[in-house]
């Protein structure tokens, strides 16, 4: 089983996508093999995490698909995960939204996968991190993370990504005002969707005035109008997210406290329910100084030297 993990994570390494969907299913499903897995990962920081979220019907889909003919036409290597509502009969993904994406799936340089959320309360796969880690692992430059819309527990995705895009509708013009301030929060790029309807503008500027009072001395959140069926302002999206990734390289402060939840809910299902938080979280801060860095294998030392 060792030797058989070991070369799946390999052909993953090389770029091999049939191994990386097996790869996947192993840790959603948690099939025999997936903590070995987990276990060999390496800490890449080559594909950049990039995450979009909005309310349903903001048009994240359409959004993504001119995101890929835009970078595709730079050569790049992305991956698609797009976490979707689960079926209330079997939790499996419902696939309504990955049609707009059909022109990608026999791409070479493209990588689309599909989660269901399962009921978990952040617009995430219960396994998103461990998927992310396993993605990371292969040739891409771009992890696209899709999620299933806005709620208030969705800042999850904030410590997943590397960039964050909020995706408003016009018709969430009025709304603006009362969006929850962690959802405000979690945005590096807020883009305007669908801006040739009514009240675009309107939204646009009503953000700008957000943007600005929440920068204070930093710099402010880029908003940017998009019309994504017709793939106009996919340019200035894509020189946003790059000029935002070329300004954040160090590890954000929402990471570590997704790193430290994460730790703590891999020390819990070993059963290892009496260990302290802060100490957990001073260890953790201490290890991701090693270049070396493998949460999981973090874990199970933590685990044992509280043994």
């Amino acid at each position: 089983m060792q030797d058989n993990i070991k070369q799946l994570l390999t052909h993953i390494q090389t770029g091999d996508i049939l191994s990386l969907a097996k790869g996947i299913t192993l840790l959603e499903n948690e099939l025999p093999g997936y903590e070995s897995l987990l276990l060999q990962l390496q800490d890449t920081h080559h594909a950049r995490v990039i995450g979009i979220t909005g309310p349903p019907g903001a048009g994240k889909s359409t959004l993504v698909n001119a995101l890929l003919h835009y970078w595709l036409k730079q050569n790049k290597k992305i991956a698609v995960i797009a976490v979707d509502p689960s079926s209330p009969f079997n939790y499996g993904a419902l696939l309504g939204d990955r049609i707009r994406m059909s022109d990608f799936y026999t791409h070479p340089n493209v990588f689309i996968r599909s989660l269901a959320s399962r009921g978990n309360l952040g617009g995430l796969s219960s396994k998103i991190i461990e998927i992310t880690d396993l993605v990371k692992n292969a040739p891409f430059d771009y992890i696209l993370i899709e999620t299933v819309g806005v709620g208030q527990s969705e800042v999850d995705i904030a410590g997943l990504a590397d960039c964050t895009i909020v995706t408003l509708v016009p018709e969430a013009g009025d709304e603006v005002q009362t969006i929850k301030a962690g959802i405000m929060e979690i945005a590096d790029i807020f883009v305007v969707n669908k801006a040739d309807r009514d009240s675009a503008e309107a939204l646009f500027r009503n953000l700008r005035i957000l943007s600005h009072e929440k920068a204070g001395t930093d710099a402010e959140t880029p908003v940017i109008k998009t019309i994504a069926t017709s793939r106009e302002g996919i340019d200035e999206l894509a020189s946003a997210v790059h000029e935002f990734l070329a300004r954040h390289t160090e590890l954000p402060t929402k990471r570590m406290h997704l790193l430290a939840e994460k730790c703590w809910q891999l020390i819990q299902a070993k059963r290892m329910k009496n260990i302290d938080p802060q100490k957990l979280k001073t260890e953790l801060s201490k290890a991701l100084l090693q270049p070396a860095f493998n949460i999981y294998s973090f874990a199970k030392q933590f685990e044992e030297s509280q043994g």
